[in-house]
């Protein structure tokens, strides 16, 4: 897209808050297709490949991994930016990053290292993804950390909104470090190419936890027809393709809502947006309300959706077990290493960001958890 397409209230590169560590404009490329390449080309994003979203990792390649979610939510943020005349490449940098800070075996890992870490440390994803994108990666001469843009690393932390409410103590420490030195305005929105990447994520995960859920055999047909805007879309699909088999019919019917789901997002954010027309990204920021959204329908038929995947699918007796398998795996981890921290690379054990051996031991496990659970 030429520049000059961007709506008013886009985030512009050329506007960016800048990074902690100044760098020489490059003659190719704008900011934010920067902070998107150095993600790309991260250890974290390479290593999402191992990190599973609801199956783990030995059942089968093809089941969706962090790293094809990532991709997808990708793929879903460029094309509803690009559709509302927003930085593409900013919406896919966030997107890409989003899942960095998982641990292995999705959140049954997160919630392992966050029973057994001391209360006033904790563990969370978001906050992890943040330490390893300004510290744990360790690949520039010059600095610790990728040294994004402030509006990806604004983006990456408040996607799903203002952090107004009671922050996780891992996120509230990691936040409060950081905003000495590089201020993110937390209380207020992200610009609308991160509140894309956030309604990208739901469409990304619900339809490929459907499509994966069949081919596993933890849902049927049948118990998608339950839900009447589901039962829907797939009777129509059935219809007009009455003849090929019902692989090619559960093809048809994912690719179907994912159209309808972002068709939705694209028709009321674009409402929303009509307000801001010739307002900067700033009026987006704060504004009382997220500028992305789904209706009203479509949010109820989302809530609607997820709490019967969680009823059907992820309390799935088969997932249960693997999900207590991986919790404890966690765990022992954990315990050994705190144990034994003398069992972790020498450049592990130097600590050289001087941060609680409980912490450390967290960031081993996530970061280098291929190592580890080998």
């Amino acid at each position: 897209m030429n520049r000059k397409q961007f709506a008013t209230y886009a985030t512009k590169a050329e506007n960016s808050h800048g990074r902690v560590f100044p760098e020489t404009q490059d003659p190719m490329r704008t900011d934010f297709q920067r902070d998107r390449d150095r993600i790309v080309h991260s250890t974290a994003f390479r290593r999402l490949q191992y990190k599973t979203q609801v199956f783990v990792y030995h059942e089968g390649d093809h089941y969706r991994s962090r790293l094809t979610h990532s991709l997808e939510v990708a793929q879903i943020s460029r094309s509803i930016a690009r559709y509302l005349c927003l930085d593409e490449d900013l919406a896919e940098a966030i997107a890409l990053a989003h899942d960095f800070g998982h641990t292995p075996f999705g959140h049954s890992g997160e919630h392992a290292l966050n029973e057994v870490m001391p209360i006033e440390e904790g563990f969370d994803h978001n906050a992890q993804s943040f330490d390893i994108l300004t510290k744990l990666e360790h690949r520039y001469a010059l600095y610790d950390g990728l040294n994004l843009t402030w509006e990806t690393l604004e983006g990456l932390v408040k996607h799903n909104g203002p952090l107004i409410y009671d922050m996780s103590p891992h996120l509230q420490s990691t936040l409060e470090s950081f905003n000495k030195v590089f201020d993110l305005e937390i209380t207020t929105f992200a610009g609308p190419e991160a509140q894309v990447a956030a309604l990208a994520d739901d469409i990304a995960y619900h339809s490929h936890d459907i499509d994966d859920g069949l081919r596993a055999g933890l849902l049927t047909v049948e118990d998608l027809k339950t839900l009447p805007f589901l039962s829907d879309a797939y009777d129509d699909v059935v219809k007009k393709f009455p003849d090929v088999s019902p692989s090619r019919h559960i093809h048809e019917f994912i690719k179907k809502i994912i159209s309808e789901w972002i068709f939705d997002v694209v028709k009321e954010s674009q409402n929303r947006l009509n307000e801001y027309e010739g307002k900067d990204v700033q009026a987006i920021r704060k504004a009382d309300r997220a500028v992305i959204a789904f209706s009203e329908t479509m949010a109820q038929q989302q809530k609607t959706l997820k709490e019967f995947l969680y009823k059907k699918m992820y309390h799935h007796d088969k997932l249960q077990y693997r999900s207590e398998q991986a919790h404890q795996i966690i765990k022992t981890l954990y315990q050994h290493f705190m144990k034994m921290p003398s069992d972790m690379p020498e450049e592990w054990q130097k600590n050289k960001h001087n941060i609680s051996v409980s912490r450390n031991i967290a960031n081993y496990i996530c970061f280098e958890w291929n190592k580890v659970t080998r």
